[in-house]
């Protein structure tokens, strides 16, 4: 994923930062504790497709 796009990117529910992971296939937002799926280089930026961070996750911010 391009940078500059990442940069662009903010969490939809609470518009804060977004990281993403080291196999380039979620964005996280920890505020909000979920991971956005990025589908053949497209991140999928809605809440319904959006899974919910385990409490590990949470804790370690990979």
């Amino acid at each position: 994923m391009d940078k500059k796009l990442l940069a662009m990117l903010a969490c939809p529910v609470c518009k804060g930062e977004l990281k993403l992971n080291q196999a380039k296939t979620e964005l996280t937002c920890f505020v909000d504790g979920m991971a956005f799926p990025v589908r053949e280089g497209i991140p999928v930026m809605l809440a319904t497709e959006a899974r919910t961070l385990s409490t590990d996750e949470r804790l370690h911010k990979n």
